[in-house]
């Protein structure tokens, strides 16, 4: 069990680290707003890689390839940040979701494209384990709470704003205007929490070196290559028409080969040997713009190979569920060979931990029961989770609003309104209740918001008593959030709070992934069940015709009963989390004095 350190505790009352804490929090929630931006920019963004509406299966990889750089990297860059420090990884997250985006924004074809999806998901994924610990770092445990509520509340606020922000970029400018606003943000971001942290001094994390604000002069060689690296990049990328009608210059857009791609043209060649010059120089320059041999060092330290590992396993689950249709399939076509890879990998990561002087996983890590216990009850959250998620809006669209995807969508508004105002209240209430208490009433809140959904009929999503199980779901799930951090941050040693915040994002993310896959199941059994005992067509419609309004509506009714199905199937995920996390959280030491502690010995209170 970790204690906070008196240098924590100091930095928690510091109105620099406060600020630094918060731009770390806008930093997560601006990653989390551009996770559901795709979704009404997806069939644009299609579009400007040479696909059409209707091949949208095809366009699976822009998401499941941010979903593989959030979670497959997320624990080893969980580890990097406790081995180099909090600030070092914030920046350099956001500096790699901002390459994400310009990629993305400049993407021709699908290669490129989900290249910048998988960087920016790479980049939004680090912020989160590197705020929650930069939280634990900041303020002592039993104060804790309230922070980590205000984290979690941001990042679902921007699960709100997102879908809103990219329609009102949608509305004045192209989608790649989305992906341009990124890299401004992401960079500014990125320049404020280094200029802040140098010039308060803050140091945060196990290993935070204090950031020098008179390093000297920028390596004035390697910035010039850069510069010349873009240029051509932008020209690779999106190179301006007139150039390539040109007699002369066209030449340089020519492949050396016939059928070669834009990288075997002259400029593709160029932008690949000044790449090489920039990672040469950064690796032997005095004072490189980018230190690589320090991030090198650092990656060794953390177990890459133990990291890879676990990635393959982790992808392997992502891509099998990720790029399965859920209203038809399980997992996609090749999701046993994807869930093969990943079982062959688990087996080789285990082993590797077992046999590695200093694993990725340090041992001991997560023994406390309330640290392993954390992970799990996360995972069923997450599980239970994504049905509200998903299902709320396909079942507003099988309903009342069969004709717009937007206004089905915005049904979801009410829940995840709800949600961040859980999460502060669920932060609060950690230090005054025990993790698990709280924990366990927030599921049995979305528990009971799931059983109501499970009741509504056709048009209850025209009455407002449809927005009670919404609320009452969305601050249950909220509730959850900050105690099920806490617990995990509060047994587990000061140097490994990065690794033991990604594994429970990460356990939280799979969930969701699996949980859609187990409920879509259940509810394709009871879809399938009620279709069956539908009459034939011609003896529910006029002879003559091929459709009638009496046979939709018995399709209708299949389609809404497969809903409640899924919402009955996450209440019992609800309520397994509720479970678990009185069992396995209890005793966690979250409170303040006075609250679950002996008074004359300080010993936590079992209970």
């Amino acid at each position: 069990m970790s204690t906070s350190s008196a240098a924590g505790g100091t930095a928690g009352t510091d109105r620099g680290a406060r600020l630094l804490l918060g731009l770390a929090a806008l930093a997560v929630a601006f990653a989390a707003a551009d996770t559901y931006v795709v979704v009404l920019a997806l069939v644009d963004m299609m579009a400007g890689v040479g696909l059409s509406p209707d091949q949208l299966q095809r366009a699976a990889p822009i998401i499941s390839g941010f979903l593989l750089g959030y979670v497959a990297m997320l624990p080893l860059i969980g580890r990097i940040a406790d081995l180099r420090g909090r600030v070092p990884v914030l920046t350099a997250s956001l500096v790699v979701f901002a390459i994400g985006s310009i990629v993305t924004a400049a993407a021709y074809d699908m290669p490129s494209m989900v290249a910048g999806r998988f960087l920016q998901g790479v980049g939004g994924g680090g912020l989160v384990p590197a705020t929650l610990a930069l939280v634990a770092d900041l303020y002592p445990r039993e104060r804790r709470g309230v922070p980590l509520g205000l984290v979690s509340a941001v990042q679902e606020i921007g699960s709100v704003v997102g879908p809103l922000y990219g329609a009102a970029v949608l509305a004045f400018a192209d989608w790649r205007a989305i992906f341009l606003i990124n890299l401004a943000v992401g960079l500014v971001l990125a320049a404020a929490i280094a200029a802040l942290a140098a010039r308060s001094g803050t140091t945060t994390g196990p290993r935070d070196r204090r950031i020098d604000p008179r390093r000297g002069r920028p390596d004035l060689v390697g910035l010039g290559l850069l510069l010349l690296l873009l240029l051509a990049g932008a020209l690779v990328f999106q190179p301006p028409g007139s150039l390539r009608a040109d007699i002369d210059y066209g030449r340089l857009f020519i492949p050396f080969v016939d059928g070669g791609g834009r990288w075997l043209t002259p400029v593709g060649a160029v932008t690949v040997v000044l790449a090489l010059l920039v990672v040469a120089r950064t690796l032997t320059a005095r004072r490189p713009l980018v230190d690589l041999r320090a991030w090198g060092r650092s990656l060794r330290e953390a177990d890459v190979t133990g990291a890879t590992y676990l990635a393959v396993a982790l992808g392997g689950v992502i891509l099998a569920f990720a790029t399965a249709d859920p209203k038809v399939q399980v997992f996609s076509d090749q999701g046993r060979w994807y869930l093969l890879g990943a079982a062959v990998a688990s087996v080789a990561f285990v082993v590797h931990l077992r046999r590695a002087s200093d694993p990725l996983l340090p041992r001991g890590a997560l023994r406390d029961r309330p640290a392993w216990g954390s992970v799990v009850v996360s995972f069923l959250i997450g599980a239970a989770l994504i049905a509200a998620l998903i299902d709320v809006p396909l079942f507003a669209r099988t309903t009342t609003y069969q004709d717009s995807q937007l206004l089905a969508a915005l049904v979801l508004v009410r829940f995840l309104v709800a949600l961040p105002v859980g999460a502060v209240v669920g932060g609060y209430l950690t230090r005054v209740l025990p993790a698990g208490v709280i924990t366990a009433a927030g599921m049995v809140m979305a528990a009971t918001g799931f059983v109501m959904m499970s009741r509504w009929g056709v048009d209850a999503l025209e009455s407002w008593t449809a927005t009670v199980p919404l609320v009452v779901g969305g601050l249950g799930f909220g509730l959850a959030l900050a105690p099920v951090n806490a617990a995990v941050l509060a047994h587990t040693a000061d140097a490994v709070h990065g690794l033991a915040s990604a594994m429970v994002v990460v356990a939280r993310t799979v969930g969701m992934l699996v949980g859609i896959s187990a409920l879509t199941t259940i509810g394709l059994r009871r879809y399938y069940a009620e279709q069956a005992d539908i009459p034939p067509i011609q003896d529910v419609c006029p002879a003559g015709t091929t459709r009638c309004a009496e046979y939709s509506d018995l399709l209708r009714a299949a389609g809404i009963a497969q809903e409640q199905t899924v919402f009955l199937g996450a209440a019992g995920c609800a309520l397994l989390a509720a479970v678990l996390a009185l069992v396995l959280l209890r005793g966690a030491d979250t409170r303040a004095a006075g609250h679950g502690r002996d008074a004359a010995t300080g010993v936590p209170a079992v209970g």
